[in-house]
């Protein structure tokens, strides 16, 4: 017979599959009639765009392209420098074991490196070294029972704090501008473009979550008469997400995910160059939610039956930033007193340590300088190590967290000749994720009474790995009525062989 039971409702967001997998676009090209033949490459960029991506059964599918900007030395008379725009689709099916078409997909993709290999004056061959970190994750509505209508029912509780999926949602959004460059240049070739979002932020109201960011984006052109200049604007991002039921105090995580891009230089009169990048913002939100978990039950007076699993929930899930500042001097006799038209940054985490309540980092920046060389352009890459102490209030050695880095501030002044003074931030935006497995109990039936104990005490010896719940199970009597007869101050401390006196149940 079912018993009547009281129940909690929790929406638990499971990680289903996790993976990086790296791969490479790629494809040759040819030099365009109107520009001269490619000597070698000096440096190469790019920015990954993902069209589409979707779940298939046990695969994930990316539909994208990178857009790569080769800047080279041309076979002339005046070996001049050139530029070229290229490029490249691909379609990626990555093997995922267990997804399905209804779970949720998350990709962050990296662009590593960009090679170009020269074929012949006119025709190069160009690779893209690519990392997508694929995560899929499936949305669950559970019910977990806090009561049972039963008398003399003896229940083990356990009460805990979970994160609770309030809801996700997902827009698009467009960040556009014309960015205004010098009257007296006359563009000619795009020469390199960065993208980077900063600045996250989240507002709510009224069902709605407000997420704002800043697009910074930095173009490097060179004009008709070869001189190499540079421009870049601060394009703010806001977007609204519908998700009821949300507050203040719940947790958020954003994402952010290039989906297309359009870089158009307009009439020479207008001296200006238009771009729209469309991007895909996902947030979802989280609330701290407390529930009280019966781990275990039993009856003195009938036989009762149930189902069990275990889950894994999220317990805790909580966002911290740190920013590392980088001051130092390089000596670059290659730069001299020359020109830098920019700096290409990336950081690298070498080590990365839990303490308590404090994370360790070690790591390097990668900086490739884009110098001026005489009458052409030069490049020069170096390396800075750097440690970097932040503190994460609950973070301890087991804890799962995930570390994205930003690039905020960026300064690369030439002091004196071959000195260049640097000045850097990097933001760390580190989320904390603790995850525990708890026991659901279901199907409670009561099945015929027990048979009749003719015993009124039973003296038993503790044996390794008893509890007075186990034991007060076992022989039909109950924690509070051991704990009462034998006079226990600590219900969780048990030596072995201890004499414990068990009564009989008599509700």
């Amino acid at each position: 017979m079912s018993i009547e039971t009281t129940r909690d409702n929790i929406s638990v967001n499971h990680i289903i599959g996790q993976k990086t997998e790296n791969f490479i676009a790629q494809g040759d090209s040819i030099i365009p009639d109107i520009k001269p033949d490619i000597l070698n490459d000096i440096f190469t960029s790019g920015t990954v765009c993902i069209y589409k991506k979707e779940i298939n059964e046990g695969k994930i599918r990316l539909d994208g392209g990178v857009n790569t900007y080769i800047v080279y030395q041309a076979d002339d008379e005046n070996n001049s420098v050139r530029s070229l725009n290229v490029n490249l689709d691909f379609t990626q099916m990555i093997d995922m074991e267990n997804a399905r078409p209804d779970m949720n997909l998350d990709v962050k993709v990296t662009l590593k490196n960009v090679e170009c290999k020269v074929i012949n004056g006119r025709k190069i061959n160009v690779k893209a070294f690519i990392e997508a970190e694929v995560k899929i994750s499936s949305n669950e509505d559970i019910q977990v029972i806090n009561g049972v209508n039963l008398s003399g029912i003896q229940t083990l509780n356990k009460s805990l704090n979970v994160n609770s999926l309030v809801g996700r949602g997902t827009v698009r959004t467009y960040a556009k501008d014309t960015l205004v460059i010098d009257n007296i240049d006359n563009l000619s070739e795009i020469m390199k473009m960065d993208l980077n979002i900063l600045n996250k932020d989240i507002k709510v109201s009224y069902n709605k979550v407000l997420a704002k960011a800043d697009l910074n984006v930095k173009i490097l052109y060179l004009t008709d008469d070869n001189r190499i200049n540079s421009v870049q604007s601060t394009i703010p991002v806001m977007s609204f997400i519908d998700i009821e039921d949300v507050t203040e105090d719940d947790s958020y995580n954003t994402e952010y995910e290039i989906k297309n891009l359009v870089i158009k230089p307009n009439n020479v009169d207008e001296h200006s160059i238009y771009v729209e990048v469309e991007l895909e913002v996902t947030c979802e939100v989280y609330k701290n939610q407390e529930i009280n978990l019966i781990q275990d039950l039993y009856s003195p007076k009938t036989n009762v039956s149930f189902t069990q699993k275990q889950i894994n929930v999220m317990e805790r899930r909580e966002n911290a930033q740190g920013t590392c500042s980088i001051r130092e001097k390089q000596i670059l006799p290659e730069v001299g007193a020359n020109k830098i038209y920019d700096v290409d940054t990336a950081v690298n985490i070498t080590k990365q340590t839990l303490l308590n309540d404090r994370i360790l980092y070690e790591g390097e920046v990668t900086l490739n300088y884009i110098f001026n060389e005489g009458n052409g352009i030069s490049t020069k890459k170096t390396t800075m190590p750097f440690n970097f102490s932040m503190d994460f209030k609950g973070v301890n050695p087991s804890s799962n967290i995930t570390t994205n880095m930003e690039i905020g501030t960026q300064d690369f002044v030439v002091t004196t000749d071959g000195e260049v003074e640097v000045k850097l931030d990097i933001v760390f935006n580190v989320t904390l994720i603790d995850t525990v497995e708890i026991n659901i109990i279901d199907d409670i039936n009561e099945e015929e009474n027990r048979g009749n104990n003719t015993c009124s005490l039973v003296i038993y010896y503790a044996k390794a790995g008893d509890t007075i719940w186990k034991i007060a199970k076992k022989f039909g009597s109950t924690v509070d009525e051991i704990i009462r007869v034998n006079g226990i101050e600590n219900e969780n401390k048990l030596n072995i062989g201890q004499q414990l006196f068990i009564p009989r149940y008599n509700g």
